[in-house]
C-alpha cells in the first residue's frame, strides 16, 4: 500500500499526457529542492564531439577519475570516428569548472580512434588508475603511469583485444583474488552473414590467473549466447557476497534473446540463470543499467533504460533465493517513456542511467541521458535528458526542464561527479553528433537565484593487498534514525564509468556515523564524522580522517 497515492497521481499524469501528447510532470508536485545546472562545456575548455557511421550510433561514453593525484576527477571522452580526448581537471575549488586537454599522454593517436567508451580501475594494483577503452575493433587496456600519462598494457596483461564491436564493460574482485575479473560486452557481429540482424557477438569474461605477480587474462571465457549487450554490471543481487553479472541487451538485433544474469561462482565457469532458477524472460531495447539500494534495506534495485520504456526493478523477496523482479516504474512515477516536453508525445530513447543525490536531501534521484538513435521517425527527435527527483516516499518527479537540462542534444553516456569539490554533483553528458554538455550544479532553485543545497559527505576507502579501492564494499551511513546505503562498483550506465569519492547527501544532518562492510564481508566499527567533509577511511589504520581540498 506504500505507493497507492503515487499510483493515483501517475494515472492522472498519464491521462493528461494522452490528451496533450506529452509526459510532462506537474511542476509543483515536487516539494524538495530542484538543482539548477548551468551548461558551461565550451567555457570550461571541453570541446568534444562523439560521431561516426552506424557503428557509433551506440556507445559514446567516457571516464571520470583522478589521473594526476590531486583527487579532482579528470575526464576521458570517447570520440567514435574522432579521436578520444583526455582532459585534466583544473577547476578551482567551489568555482567555475575548468579543464585542459592533455595533448600527449603516451598513447598513439591511431589507438584513440574508434573508441566507444571507457572505464577506470586499478587493474595491476599499483595505486594508479588504469583505463579500459572499448572500441570498434581491438580494445585497449591503458596502464596509468601517474601525472596523466599512460602506456598500452593490453598484451602485457594477457588481454585478448579481440576484433568485436565492444559497447559494455564491468569489473569486480572475486574472493581471494589480487586482481580484478573483467567482463566485456559486445554488440553486432559485423562479419557474420546477414549482419546485423540476429548476429550478436558473444561476450567475454576474463578472470586473472592464480598465483601471479602481474595481471594475466590469457584464459578468457566466451559468454554464449550474446544478445547485443549495451550495458553490464557485476552486482550482489542476493547479498551472498558473490557478484553475478547482469547484462542488458538490444532486441533490435537478436533473435529469441532476453536480458541476462550470469552466475560467477568461485572455481567454476560462469553460467546463465534460466527460467528454472527463477529468472523471468524480459526482452527490451536494453541500453543502460543503474543499481542502488533505494530504501536502505540492503537489497539493490535496478533501473533499465530502453526505447519507449524504463524499468525500475525490485526483487520479489516473497520468493526466496531466486532472481524474480517486479517493475515499479509506473507506481513510483519513474517512467521516462515520452519526452517531458515537445515532439508530439513520440516515444523516448533512453541511454545512460545513474542514481545519485543531486540536491543532497538524502534521497536517490535518477538521471537518464536521452537521444534518438539517429533519425528514427517513430521516436522523438527532440528528447531532452531526464532528471527524476526522488522524495521521501520513494516516488519520482521529472524536473529536467526546470533544472536546465532540456537541450536539443542526442545524449549517450554520462559522468556524474563533483568536479569542483563543492559538495554538489555536476554532470557531463556525451552527445552524438554534437558537443558534449558539461553542467555545473549551482544549488537549489530559489526565487532570486539559487540557495545552498543540503549537507554532504564524500567518502573514499583504502585497504592493503588486492582490491586496494575496495570494489564491492558497502557503506552504511546513519543519520538520525535513517541509514543510507552505497555500494562501490565498476560498470553499468552506458559506456561510461567513474572512480573516486562516493557522494552522499545528508540533508540537514550535521554529523553522521559510517560503517563499512569490506569486500570480504567484515564490518568496520562505526566512524563518527561531521558533515560537509571529505573522509578517507583506511582499513589497516582502522581510522577515518578528513581530507581538505586545496584553496584556489
Amino acid at each position: 500500500m506504500r505507493y497507492a497515492g503515487v499510483r493515483k497521481v501517475a494515472v492522472a499524469v498519464l491521462v493528461c499526457a494522452c490528451l496533450v501528447g506529452t509526459a510532462s510532470a506537474d511542476p509543483v508536485s515536487f516539494a524538495g529542492d530542484t538543482p539548477l545546472f548551468e551548461e558551461e562545456a565550451r567555457a570550461a575548455g571541453i570541446v568534444h564531439v562523439y560521431d561516426g557511421p552506424w557503428e557509433f550510433f551506440v556507445g559514446g561514453g567516457g571516464a571520470a577519475f583522478d589521473c594526476d593525484g590531486d583527487r579532482k576527477q579528470d575526464v576521458f571522452l570517447a570520440g567514435g570516428r574522432n579521436p578520444a580526448q583526455l582532459y585534466r581537471n583544473v577547476s578551482p575549488t567551489g568555482g567555475r569548472l575548468a579543464f585542459e586537454p592533455v595533448g600527449d599522454f603516451g598513447i598513439a593517436s591511431g589507438d584513440l580512434e574508434k573508441v566507444t567508451g571507457a572505464y577506470p580501475l586499478d587493474i595491476d594494483q599499483d595505486g594508479l588508475q588504469d583505463l579500459v577503452l572499448l572500441r570498434v575493433g581491438a580494445n585497449l587496456v591503458l596502464k596509468g603511469r601517474g601525472e596523466c600519462r599512460f602506456e598500452d598494457a593490453t598484451r602485457a596483461f594477457g588481454v585478448d583485444p579481440g576484433r568485436d564491436w565492444t559497447t559494455a564493460f564491468s569489473a569486480t574482485f572475486e574472493a581471494g583474488s589480487r586482481f580484478p575479473t573483467l567482463a566485456f560486452g559486445n554488440y553486432v557481429d559485423r562479419a557474420a552473414p546477414g549482419s546485423p540482424w540476429g548476429t550478436c557477438s558473444d561476450n567475454v569474461l576474463m578472470r586473472p590467473g592464480a598465483d601471479r605477480d602481474e595481471p594475466d587474462y590469457s584464459e578468457p571465457q566466451r559468454l554464449a549466447p550474446g544478445y547485443c549487450a549495451l550495458s553490464m554490471l557485476f552486482t550482489d543481487w542476493n547479498r551472498t557476497g558473490e557478484p553475478a553479472l547482469r547484462i542488458t541487451n538490444d532486441r533490435q538485433y537478436y533473435r529469441g534473446g532476453e536480458e541476462q544474469l550470469w552466475r560467477v561462482e568461485p572455481g567454476r565457469p560462469a553460467r546463465p540463470y534460466r527460467k528454472a532458477d527463477g529468472w523471468q524472460h524480459l526482452s527490451i531495447w536494453g541500453m543502460g543499467i543503474a543499481a542502488a539500494d533505494l530504501d536502505g534495506d540492503g537489497w539493490p534495485e535496478y533501473a533499465l533504460t530502453s526505447m519507449g520504456d524504463t524499468k525500475l526493478q525490485v526483487l520479489d523477496r516473497e520468493i526466496e533465493d531466486v532472481p524474480t523482479y517486479r517493475d515499479e516504474a509506473y507506481d513510483r512515477g519513474a517512467t521516462a517513456h515520452r519526452p517531458y516536453e515537445g515532439d508530439e508525445g513520440k516515444p523516448s530513447t533512453g541511454w545512460h542511467a545513474e542514481f545519485a543525490d543531486f540536491n543532497n536531501d538524502t534521497n536517490f534521484d535518477l538521471f537518464i541521458a536521452k537521444g534518438n538513435v539517429e533519425a528514427m521517425p517513430d521516436f522523438a527527435r527532440y528528447d531532452p535528458d531526464n532528471l527524476l527527483m526522488g522524495d521521501f516516499e520513494g516516488a519520482y518527479t521529472e524536473r529536467g526542464d526546470a533544472a536546465g537540462l532540456a537541450l536539443p542534444t542526442k545524449g549517450r553516456g554520462a559522468l556524474v561527479a563533483d568536479f569542483n569539490l563543492d559538495g554538489a554533483l555536476d554532470l557531463l553528458v556525451v552527445n552524438r553528433s554534437g558537443q558534449a554538455s558539461l553542467f555545473r550544479n549551482r544549488g537549489g532553485i530559489a526565487e532570486h537565484g539559487t540557495r545552498p543545497l543540503g549537507n554532504f559527505l564524500h567518502v573514499a576507502l583504502k585497504q592493503s593487498g588486492g582490491n586496494r579501492d575496495a570494489i564491492g564494499a558497502k557503506l552504511a551511513v546513519r543519520i538520525g534514525a535513517r541509514t543510507l546505503m552505497r555500494t562501490i562498483d565498476i560498470g553499468g550506465g552506458h559506456a561510461s564509468g567513474t572512480s573516486g569519492f562516493v557522494h552522499l547527501g545528508l540533508g540537514v544532518a550535521e554529523r553522521a556515523q559510517i560503517r563499512v562492510q569490506w569486500p570480504d564481508g567484515e564490518w568496520s566499527h562505526p566512524y563518527r564524522v561531521f558533515a560537509n567533509n571529505f573522509v578517507l577511511i583506511d582499513r589497516e589504520e582502522d581510522a577515518a580522517r578528513y581530507w581538505y581540498p586545496a584553496e584556489d
